[in-house]
């Protein structure tokens, strides 16, 4: 419990909203009733933001009557993009409960809150009766999580025979070395559990999941922080929204660690993508 604690208050940001909605007014959209377009710089808090979000929905089978569950749903960035790109009802469930509450206003500032439910929830038990989702993702948080397996016998149990669960996480890339801290989504080793991928198909497979597919992301990873860096050079500072917000203070430190590490192969973010038998 102390650990999910600390992951918790590791992503809690004081006054989020009021930062948010400042960096809508400077950004020229309305800060009172954005459009869901309008928040992509802020609420998709890994690496590649919608752009990589895509590239796992576009494997997926998601229609309006699929029913969707975010795991570690942040902000509900996702999952309101799950919604509005499919009509399909998303729950997103994440540990962090400020995470949870601005996402909530967020989800109703944008006309979304009858497509999307966001709750306070661990990874590790998810709130949710068996067999009640079609489809789980889940984007940048098995790196705070220790038991794997454990993930994969909840994500088992809520999925419907089958499901599709597919993720995009921070993995071990092969190369040797220690990793520099902090990153983005832990401070110190004491939070940070990146494994290599082979661990996540083995806990898979253990519970029963039939492992379907495997993408290293490294060098779009490498690419999108090069447009990023170039961006804000031209622009002579960070965007009014963006995930600097999440990281105030540290986002440089945070941001320049991560892409070092990717560089030199010792993590790389993997999409996996398991399913669920009938």
């Amino acid at each position: 419990m102390s650990l999910e604690k600390n992951v918790a208050a590791h992503y809690t940001t004081d006054d989020l909203l009021d930062r948010i909605r400042e960096g809508l007014r400077r950004a020229g959209a309305d800060p009172d009733r954005p459009g869901p377009e309008d928040l992509k710089g802020v609420d998709e808090f890994h690496t590649g933001g919608v752009l990589a979000t895509d590239d796992l929905l576009d494997q997926l089978p998601i229609g309006p009557r699929t029913r969707v569950l975010d795991i570690g749903c942040g902000l509900g960035g996702t999952a309101r993009h799950i919604a509005a790109r499919t009509g399909a009802q998303v729950i997103g469930v994440d540990l962090t409960p400020h995470f949870i509450e601005v996402g909530k206003e967020l989800t109703r500032m944008v006309g979304l809150d009858d497509k999307v439910t966001l709750m306070r929830g661990s990874a590790l038990d998810l709130p949710l009766v068996e067999d009640t989702v079609d489809v789980a993702t889940m984007f940048h948080v098995g790196m705070n999580l220790p038991d794997k397996q454990k993930l994969f016998s909840e994500v088992n149990r809520v999925l419907a025979p089958g499901g599709i669960f597919a993720l995009f996480d921070v993995m071990r890339a092969g190369g040797d070395g220690d990793l520099t801290f902090p990153f983005p989504w832990a401070e110190t080793a004491e939070t940070s559990f990146v494994a290599p991928a082979m661990d996540y198909v083995e806990a898979g497979e253990e519970v029963g999941f039939i492992f379907k597919s495997i993408r290293n992301r490294g060098d779009f990873a490498l690419e999108f922080f090069r447009e990023i860096a170039a961006r804000v050079e031209a622009a002579g500072g960070p965007p009014p929204l963006g995930l600097h917000l999440l990281m105030p203070d540290t986002a440089t430190e945070k941001q320049g660690n991560y892409v070092a590490c990717v560089k030199a192969e010792l993590i790389a973010p993997f999409e996996l993508i398991f399913r669920k038998p009938v």
